[in-house]
């Protein structure tokens, strides 16, 4: 009787611990959570798209046939390419206000690292394309060609353009909603229209807001060209001189605007280089000229200014509503930033005018001198 006692205490103990064992077992197995199939929680990495999740837009992939103009050179070329992949770029913070700051990047400023697309692309021999489509998302492509707007709130995103057109990209009046995002646009210097010269790497002729975000841009001798907009986190950078066909420099600009705009332009967080030298044509990191009307409603703030004649030309008299706030003024190319200056035609005495937080690259302020 003894005996079966104690054989039943063990039997109870042994059944007892592999309880104990296969319920630790079964807490670790179900505290490892399974990838989830829904929506990311975290931020929406394309802050102009929809976030995932969201019924998206009609979207153009690699694979399918572009909405052409019959015009349009070339079709389609299914051999791929790719391009390298990085994580999306998150705003970079660069140091306190009167600090100092090496190079662009490591101060958090856009570079060749946080800029362009960031996923394979594949090759797409378009020629000098018409997008006729509202709503068109072009993704993926590598695009030898360019790109002529005539549509509503199309969307470039995580490409490459490579131009021998006067332009990349350029949105034709009477349009609106143009996006271009995560790309690459670049030309090939000695190809262009103009004796061998391409101008614009992004062209707003449209009189409304367009975005231009997280793209490397390179070569465009006036590479972003517009009155109204939204232009941030990009990288411009190697721009290249050239003549027109009369054998004068044309002027280049990493960003330039003519004046006379109906709507607010903001350059915010970007790294704006212009290395072309005075004599072969070179304006301005940033110009903000008065050439179709008053300069008015621009934000330029939190920018790694470098090159032109004067890294910033500031509007001119007329200029209204103009805020320039926490800029680095590099002097990469030129001791003061700017061949003859830092900073030239600012209206301090301008209606909203503000001048704010601006220093050069080790940490001096940078204040204009007064209007003539």
């Amino acid at each position: 009787m003894a005996r079966d006692r104690r054989r039943l205490v063990a039997w109870l103990l042994a059944g007892l611990v592999l309880a104990v064992v296969l319920a630790l077992y079964d807490a670790d197995r179900t505290g490892v959570s399974e990838p989830s199939a829904g929506p990311s929680a975290g931020p929406c990495p394309d802050s102009a798209l929809r976030c995932p999740g969201a019924t998206p837009p009609p979207e153009i992939t690699p694979s399918a046939s572009p909405s052409a103009d019959p015009s349009a050179s070339g079709s389609p070329s299914p051999s791929a390419s790719t391009a390298p992949t990085s994580a999306a770029p998150s705003p970079g913070l660069s140091p306190a206000p009167g600090g100092p700051c090496s190079s662009p990047g490591a101060c958090g400023f856009p570079d060749a690292g946080t800029t362009g697309p960031r996923i394979a692309l594949e090759r797409h021999d378009t020629g000098n394309m018409s997008v006729k489509t509202d709503g068109m998302v072009i993704k993926g492509w590598d695009i030898r060609g360019s790109l002529d707007v005539y549509a509503n709130d199309v969307t470039v995103i995580d490409s490459r353009i490579t131009s021998t057109n006067w332009w990349g990209i350029n949105l034709r009046p009477g349009f609106s909603g143009l996006r271009v995002l995560h790309t690459t646009i670049t030309a090939v210097p000695g190809k262009g229209p103009d004796n061998g010269g391409v101008d614009y790497a992004v062209s707003n002729m449209g009189g409304s807001s367009i975005e231009v975000g997280w793209c490397d841009i390179s070569v465009f001798g006036n590479a972003l060209s517009m009155g109204q907009g939204e232009i941030h986190d990009n990288y411009v950078h190697d721009i290249v001189p050239f003549r027109n066909q009369g054998g004068e420099w044309q002027h280049t600009d990493a960003v330039i605007s003519g004046g006379g705009n109906k709507g607010r332009l903001t350059i915010r967080h970007n790294t704006l280089l212009n290395p072309v030298p005075v004599h072969q044509g070179a304006s301005a990191a940033v110009g903000l000229f008065a050439d179709t009307g008053n300069v008015s409603s621009v934000v330029v703030d939190g920018n790694w200014l470098a090159g032109g004649a004067y890294a910033l030309y500031g509007g001119g008299p007329g200029a209204t509503g103009i805020q320039v706030t926490d800029n680095v003024f590099s002097a990469e190319y030129h001791a003061n930033a700017g061949a003859y200056g830092l900073v030239a035609a600012w209206n301090a005495g301008g209606a909203g005018n503000v001048w704010r937080g601006n220093r050069t690259a080790d940490g001096r302020p940078v204040v204009p001198e007064p209007a003539p």
